[in-house]
């Protein structure tokens, strides 16, 4: 989710769910350490929320964690799922699952400085080690470090040959992996992701599993998020409407570009608000064709929403 679940992206969805909890995208320790920019910053209407963090390093992990949990970060997740050549070549991401001792000697350098939970996401297996004794020695190997919370992503990741892209789509899903791990690991947090795009879906899994992890779809069609308090968290509050969560985000755009940003930082997240509405193309568009202009200002959103028929305005 590199570049999609950016601040600006969090503090939409948390206009639309109180109670999802948000992950940032993965963070690398060098950034963080090394990096210019503040890679941890996050408005505080973000809650709860988990930083990602991307590295094989023991001691720049246990650095990181103890910035996140200072600055506020309610948790802190560990990838060991991500595929991409260049996550390999710093040595973190899914390529640590040939590594479990080395994955145990972050978690437990992280669990030394830090009383947040510190998690892991990963996914079945890698290559040709895809056995369910792979992914068993695996999650062992780091639980008895401390970690007591797995994120699974039902793929397994093919390291050689298949891009980022692919190896979301080729490795067939296989659930069961996941449900079996919760079998044989009653007293760990199991969750579960890949190829999740509903709320159905989300809660065949529960039957199972602790957990849900939604990712593009979330971002392709944020509008999903609406459904997670009252199905998910038996909260039946009536929340905000597509077009009340576009009113609210104008002040928030207003106050980025006051700091020097562009509109089209923030409305490149809200592309998919109204997807599958009368009206939905027409508002993507004209946000599309003009957020980006030098001068324009928060209200590209309020004039997007004019270009809406009344039945979406009221969704």
């Amino acid at each position: 989710m590199l570049d999609w679940t950016d601040r600006h992206y969090r503090y939409m969805a948390r206009l639309i769910s109180k109670h999802t909890l948000l992950y940032t995208e993965m963070v690398t320790t060098g950034a963080i350490i090394h990096g210019k920019g503040d890679y941890l910053q996050f408005n505080q209407q973000e809650h709860p929320l988990a930083l990602q963090l991307g590295g094989s390093n023991p001691q720049d992990l246990a650095h990181c964690a103890k910035l996140a949990a200072e600055r506020g970060y309610d948790e802190v997740n560990l990838n060991v799922g991500c595929p991409s050549d260049r996550v390999q070549n710093g040595r973190f991401g899914a390529c640590l699952m040939a590594e479990p001792q080395l994955v145990a000697q972050c978690v437990d350098a992280m669990k030394q400085v830090v009383e947040i939970p510190v998690t892991v996401k990963t996914r079945i297996g890698i290559d040709e080690q895809d056995s369910y004794q792979f992914l068993t020695d695996f999650v062992g190997a780091v639980a008895d470090a401390g970690c007591s919370d797995f994120t699974i992503h039902a793929r397994k990741a093919w390291l050689q040959g298949l891009s980022p892209k692919q190896n979301r789509e080729i490795p067939e899903l296989n659930y069961q992996r996941a449900y079996d791990i919760k079998r044989d690991f009653t007293e760990l947090t199991i969750g579960v992701n890949g190829g999740i795009t509903t709320i159905e879906q989300c809660l065949e899994h529960l039957q199972q599993l602790d957990g849900v992890m939604v990712g593009r779809e979330a971002y392709t069609n944020p509008w999903l998020l609406n459904q997670v308090d009252s199905a998910l968290f038996d909260d039946a509050r009536q929340g905000l409407s597509r077009a009340e969560v576009v009113e609210q985000m104008i002040p928030y755009v207003a106050a980025h570009i006051a700091q020097g940003g562009r509109a089209n930082h923030i409305t490149r997240h809200m592309l998919g608000l109204f997807n599958g509405l009368p009206g939905g193309r027409r508002y993507r568009r004209y946000l599309a064709e003009n957020a980006h202009k030098p001068g324009c200002t928060a209200q590209v959103l309020a004039e997007a929403l004019a270009t809406l028929p009344e039945p979406a305005l009221t969704a």
